[in-house]
């Protein structure tokens, strides 16, 4: 079944929305520079009334790992999603399992998809050991993800299939109800990520789009 991760939740209503629609995650987004910025004390009040199995997700850009492990650990988060260059590196090249510097149990490393068309992604052995999975996203000014369109699937298909059956693969960018199906066809991954794509404005979820997203997926599977 595919996975589903609802992200740039601002609030317990959406939060409420996406799990009842059947949302395997929810995205809480600690970008200072995003439109859909949480605080701590605003994820505080939305994760304690969030369950197991649903995965509480930190989305990350550029911080130090020092800081993301303070925020994973005090809003009780069971994974992270690092964006940008330097916490990547810094993820990749340390000797510590991440586990223990971040106290969380999975990390989503997010990649420009495009990156896939002129060169590719080299992901070692022991890295592939250190992360839960890749996020391929859309890129606009130097930021992976937010952007609301979609990477060339087409262009990327192979190479997509192929890392997936090494790790995980998680799709994001410009997804919504009506193209998720495609997506899922063409790229056959792990999981799918959303966040414009079920908005009705900028940090507010629009229900209908979350549930009519989640049934497109469930869907598209039983087709495939």
């Amino acid at each position: 079944m595919t996975w589903v991760k609802i992200c740039g939740i601002t609030n317990p209503e959406d939060a409420r929305v996406a799990i009842e629609a059947g949302a395997d995650a929810l995205g809480f987004v600690f970008y200072r520079k995003s439109p859909r910025k949480v605080e701590i004390d605003t994820v505080l009040g939305i994760t304690a009334n969030v369950a197991e199995p649903v995965e509480r997700i930190g989305v990350f850009v550029d911080e130090p790992l020092e800081l993301i492990g303070q925020i994973a650990r005090r809003v009780g988060l069971t994974a992270v999603q690092l964006q940008g260059k330097d916490t990547i590196s810094s993820v990749l090249s340390n000797q510590t399992p991440i586990a223990d510097r971040l106290g969380i149990r999975k990390v989503i490393l997010a990649v420009a998809g495009d990156t896939l068309k002129v060169g590719g992604v080299l992901i070692s052995q022991d890295a592939r050991e250190k992360i839960f999975a890749l996020l391929f996203d859309s890129q606009a000014n130097g930021v992976v993800g937010g952007t609301g369109t979609a990477f060339d699937w087409l262009g990327t298909r192979g190479m997509i299939q192929v890392i997936g059956m090494k790790l995980p693969v998680i799709v994001a960018g410009g997804l919504n109800p009506e193209n998720v199906a495609q997506a899922i066809h063409l790229l056959q991954p792990f999981g799918v990520d959303v966040s414009s794509g079920v908005e009705a404005s900028p940090g507010k979820k629009d229900p209908q789009k979350v549930r009519a997203f989640i049934e497109a997926v469930r869907a598209a599977e039983k087709v495939a």
